[in-house]
């Protein structure tokens, strides 16, 4: 079993929260950004096909195994948006706060009732670039979304995604508690109990 595997992601608060998700593997994750300024492109339609080119690519790249997810948010009341653009949605260099001001001025005119959201998350491994039999996993996580922000942890749309069981914003969560609970926590644990029944 490998115990340095990379992650397709160059976001560190993104690496952390996966070390911790993966720490019951003593593997150690390493972000795409130590091998690379290259980003792959997502240019698929769908969330699975985009989290595989991307561990594709990190695979490729740096000659280790490769989890790569791709997650975005679905707005009931926008069909369906921004989807797999979630990171792009206010424009290919938009900042959380630019993509979360498009979200809210989208939403302006949507009563409390109809702003129901998920979050999701398709996540692969690939223990290399040709591997025919990449382990996929996909979690996702219901809630509605606030009409202002609240909250100073996470990232992305957090501080916008209300959690009705919990009463607060996914930024209201501390990080052990988001981990249980978020739709890349249940992928994450979908996808440790594959690798872990793979290496038995």
């Amino acid at each position: 079993m490998a115990t340095e595997v990379v992650l397709a992601s160059r976001n560190d608060d993104k690496l952390a929260e996966m070390q911790a998700l993966f720490a019951p593997l003593r593997w150690k994750l390493r972000s795409i950004a130590e091998f690379s300024d290259d980003a792959a492109e997502e240019t698929a339609p769908s969330f699975v096909e985009n989290a595989l080119l991307k561990a594709r690519h990190a695979t490729l790249i740096s000659g280790l195994p490769a989890i790569a997810d791709d997650s975005g948010l679905e707005v009931a009341a926008l069909e369906g948006a921004p989807g797999v653009r979630s990171a792009r949605y206010a424009g290919e260099a938009a900042s959380d706060s630019d993509n979360n001001q498009k979200l809210l001025a989208a939403l302006k005119n949507v009563a409390e009732e109809q702003r129901g959201a998920r979050f999701v998350c398709l996540m692969v491994y690939l223990r290399h670039a040709d591997d025919a039999t990449p382990l996929i996993a996909q979690g996702s996580w219901r809630g509605t979304i606030l009409n202002n922000p609240r909250g100073t942890n996470g990232f992305g749309y957090d501080p916008l995604f209300f959690v009705p069981d919990l009463k607060r914003s996914a930024a209201e969560l501390d990080a052990e508690l988001k981990n249980r609970v978020s739709h890349r926590g249940k992928a994450a644990r979908v996808l440790y109990s594959m690798i872990h029944d793979a290496a038995a």
